[in-house]
């Protein structure tokens, strides 16, 4: 078994609730639900925990990261290929 799935449990849970760390939270909870899917206490506090990263993660910022990524990476390939011009054009 994954390691880190063997402390994924609801005591870890609230440590990380108690941290405002959200998304591990929806995490956890959401590992311990396919495991003991009749828990409503923690399909409760599923959905407590979505709420909270909700409000604190606007929607679609992962898509915003993945394009800021990408942006980097064609500016820094914008600046080699000008670099290779300007190579090109001294010989």
């Amino acid at each position: 078994m994954n390691q880190e799935f063997d402390i994924y449990t609801e005591t870890m849970a609230k440590v990380y609730a108690d941290q405002n760390h959200w998304a591990k939270v929806v995490q956890i909870y959401r590992h311990l639900l396919v495991r003991e899917p009749e828990r409503l206490d923690f399909a409760k506090a599923l959905a407590e925990a979505e709420s909270k990263l909700a409000e604190i993660r606007p929607p679609n910022v992962d898509h915003l990261v993945s394009l800021f990524g990408e942006w980097i990476e064609l500016v820094f390939r914008y600046e080699k290929l000008q670099k290779l011009k300007q190579l090109k054009n001294r010989l």
